[in-house]
């Protein structure tokens, strides 16, 4: 075959716990990890050099087109690891929110090394490609396995967790947040000074997750980098009021931000929620959550 393309899927961290900043210059987490069906799709093909190509409904242009790209990152870790001799050449079809806090960018390299994968002969096996995936990327690993899962360390270190069907509604914001910028604010705002991270989930969040039980899984939504981001862009305390007082169950801010997400109880919640928010002036993009991970199509 000349060309394979892969797809891998955007997150949500319904729990995002921060801790210290460790030795390795990452704060340690304690997350949740959703995957949802909004899908990031790579394809790839031999070529004498790296390229990026890019297309998609939103704005590109924070999109770097040359190797500092995470694919081309992604690709020769890959390379070194099963001693491919090689180039390629990528195009990406982007469909999650750029700098939205929802792991595009580790959802493009998780597609990128399971499509490169294909393409170079099936040498990596999965524990191979999650210790690459890691190499790129905290959030790359997840964006392979998807599902729903609890985040250790950096985010890399992942424990599956059982999980229904969720619907939630996205609230994208024309505005970048990097998140360097986001976590150097949740250090100059807390000095060092935070909670121990827990061991475990509660019970009855894991409960609910298995359940689908959406008004019990509200009550434990949090993001310690929420109020970060909304201190570095106020304009989003104003989206989740919106939202909030338009039915949803909860918003919050989507990891390091800028995006907000809504959880509804169902489908037709969902859909009063996003004609809520059309009717002042937002644009919402309903979605739910997935089983599946990156993946050949």
């Amino acid at each position: 075959m000349t060309t394979v393309s892969a797809r891998a899927p955007g997150k949500i961290n319904p729990v995002l716990r921060v801790g210290p900043r460790n030795e390795t210059g990452y704060h340690e987490l304690f997350t949740v990890f959703q995957a949802l069906e909004l899908w990031e799709t790579v394809t790839v093909e031999n070529a004498d050099a790296y390229r990026v190509t890019l297309e998609g409904d939103l704005p590109l242009d924070q999109v770097p087109l040359d190797e500092s790209n995470i694919v081309v990152q992604a690709a020769v870790a890959l390379a070194e690891a099963i001693g491919h001799d090689g180039a390629a050449a990528f195009h990406i079809h982007k469909n999650i929110p750029v700098g939205g806090g929802m792991g595009g960018g580790s959802a493009d390299a998780a597609a990128a090394l399971v499509a490169l994968n294909e393409l170079w002969g099936n040498q990596a096996d999965t524990h191979t490609l999650h210790t690459i995936a890691a190499g790129v990327g905290a959030d790359v690993p997840f964006a392979l396995h998807g599902g729903s899962a609890l985040g250790r360390g950096n985010g890399s270190s992942l424990e599956a967790l059982n999980s229904s069907e969720f619907f939630w509604v996205l609230l994208p914001i024309d505005h970048h947040l990097s998140t360097p910028e986001v976590y150097a604010r949740f250090d100059a705002l807390t000095g060092g000074d935070v909670e121990e991270l827990p061991n475990e989930l509660p019970p009855q969040l894991t409960e609910a997750l298995t359940a689908g039980d959406a008004e019990t899984l509200a009550v434990f939504l949090e993001n310690d980098l929420g109020p970060m981001a909304a201190d570095l862009y106020p304009p989003l305390i104003s989206g989740l009021m919106d939202s909030e007082m338009g039915g949803a169950l909860r918003t919050m801010v989507s990891g390091s931000g800028p995006t907000l997400v809504a959880l509804t109880r169902d489908a037709s919640h969902q859909a009063d929620l996003v004609q809520t928010l059309n009717d002042k002036g937002h644009r919402p993009i309903p979605t739910v959550s997935t089983p599946r991970g990156a993946h050949l199509v």
